[in-house]
């Protein structure tokens, strides 16, 4: 893949996008999509940013070919964020921890019915 177009219509297919559904997502027209992606316009940077973010891709990758085509700035985060919880809870005794477990189970199922009843 030797050109933003090639590696845009990759990472798009990839992620399960069509190039119109990719534009309405991050509020351009599929041609403007299409254009990127037959490299027959250069890329705002709004563009490319909005692209990465909802493909979840690496911008460098995405621009010039080089790295990991995978953003993982978000996997990073989570790392971090698990290694911290898991400090807290070495804190703690057992009861403390399965109290600790359930309540962060039942904020999930929360979360995932609030999310469902979400339009």
């Amino acid at each position: 893949m030797d050109t933003l177009g090639e590696r845009l219509n990759y990472a798009r297919k990839k992620k399960g996008y069509t190039q119109e559904s990719l534009g309405d997502t991050i509020g351009v027209s599929r041609g403007v999509i299409f254009n990127l992606e037959k490299n027959k316009t250069e890329p705002q940077t709004i563009v490319i940013n909005a692209i990465c973010q909802t493909l979840k891709v690496n911008k460098d990758w995405l621009l010039t070919g080089n790295g990991n085509m995978e953003d993982t700035s978000e996997v990073e985060k989570s790392a971090k964020i698990l290694a911290e919880l898991y400090e807290v809870a070495q804190t703690l005794s057992e009861k403390e921890q399965l109290y600790l477990l359930d309540t962060v189970k039942s904020l999930k199922q929360l979360l995932n019915e609030k999310n469902k009843n979400t339009p």
